[in-house]
């Protein structure tokens, strides 16, 4: 059961926190005392740590952990973008336009339920090991929640709202930008917290298969040639990453509900 930030103050969400942690490398710690897992399956936590910070200096596989990570979040920086570009102006249109949205809907639910890693064979195909593979896996994982939340937010604005708009001789465009998106900000931001991870789990997903470098690139490397470290290194990164991606997020998300209530 997730911890509940409301019901605590913040020296009691650190406690708890503090001691979840020290939980569970406690408990890996004993697991290697052990025996349970080979120490070369599983090492240690200082000897991980050691990798993780010999790695951010010393290349593997061509590259430093900080390029392996600058190169990744390249990805998921294009593919992100590129699903809220779209995302975006088709949610809104979908709640402004009753023929748009019977125009998209079939499409979009028919291809909402395939699994971002099921398209990695069709991008390998496609763009072989170029940025493009994985720009596409990422946009699939990414797009439908920027959709479905802006639509979200945007059908229950008040129609009062719109009709004054009309009455004025707004446009379908201005309806959308003046009118449609920035009442539907909050939900918006919201959509974008479930894609990003979203995003950022699928593009993991298509650098152990469809890249030439990325921390997913770095973690298939280290398992071939059996260092768990590495392995363990790469996911460490990679959880640091996405927490540092919903942070953001979620101060944003924080300053359109404040700016909503203005």
């Amino acid at each position: 059961m997730m911890l509940d930030r409301n019901r605590l103050n913040q020296g009691e969400y650190i406690l708890w926190t503090g001691l979840g942690i020290a939980s569970f490398i406690g408990c890996w710690y004993l697991s290697v005392l052990a025996g349970l897992v080979p120490r070369q399956f599983l090492p240690p936590p200082h000897e991980v740590l050691i990798k993780f910070i010999h790695l951010m200096q010393e290349p593997f596989s061509g590259h430093t952990l900080v390029a392996h990570i600058a190169s990744s979040f390249q990805r998921f920086f294009y593919g992100f973008i590129l699903a809220v570009a779209i995302g975006i102006p088709l949610g809104l249109l979908m709640a402004l336009s009753r023929f748009a949205n019977q125009i998209i809907t079939p499409f979009f639910e028919s291809i909402r339920f395939v699994a971002p890693i099921a398209w990695v064979p069709f991008a390998a195909l496609w763009f072989g090991t170029g940025i493009g593979g994985p720009i596409l896996v990422i946009f699939m994982g990414a797009f439908p929640p920027v959709l479905i939340n802006t639509y979200r937010g945007a059908i229950h604005v008040d129609k009062k709202y719109l009709e004054a708009a009309r009455v004025l001789g707004a446009g379908k465009f201005r309806l959308m930008t003046e009118v449609l998106f920035p009442a539907a900000i909050p939900s918006i931001i919201a959509g974008l917290r479930i894609s990003a991870g979203l995003g950022w789990q699928s593009l993991v997903g298509a650098e152990l298969i469809v890249a030439s470098s990325g921390v997913g690139y770095l973690m298939v490397k280290g398992q071939a040639s059996i260092q768990t470290d590495i392995v363990m290194s790469g996911m460490i990164a990679i959880g640091l990453i996405g927490l540092l991606i919903d942070v953001l997020l979620r101060q944003a998300e924080k300053f359109a509900v404040h700016y909503k209530e203005i």
